[in-house]
């Protein structure tokens, strides 16, 4: 359960500096935006190394599932729009993806 904490912890700061990027380039704010949002994408980097994983490919492909999951809620939280139940049922396709490949038994192949 300490992984999906720490994944949750990298999507909101790297969602929040690729949002500050975004103020920036695209909303015409002032350029000083770039200074939070590099200090929390070095925030995501720390964070996502603390997944309990054997191998980074796989913690960061079932990061991506949890990155959905914050995405969905940062739209509803952070930008004020209400995500659909298409969007809620895309994240649970995520979740279960994401858990499956970070916990899912390991076979090897012939």
């Amino acid at each position: 359960m300490l992984n999906y904490l720490w994944f949750f912890l990298a999507a909101l700061f790297e969602i929040a500096g690729c949002y500050a990027f975004w103020m920036w380039l695209r909303m015409g704010k002032t350029a000083l935006w770039v200074i939070p949002a590099l200090l929390s994408l070095t925030l995501f980097a720390l964070l996502l190394t603390r997944i309990e994983a054997t191998y980074a490919g796989r913690a960061y492909a079932a990061y991506g599932g949890i990155y959905i999951v914050a995405s969905i809620a940062w739209l509803g939280l952070i930008e004020k729009i209400r995500p659909l139940n298409s969007d809620w049922l895309g994240v649970a396709f995520c979740v279960i993806g994401a858990s499956i490949i970070l916990f899912g038994p390991r076979f090897s192949s012939p």
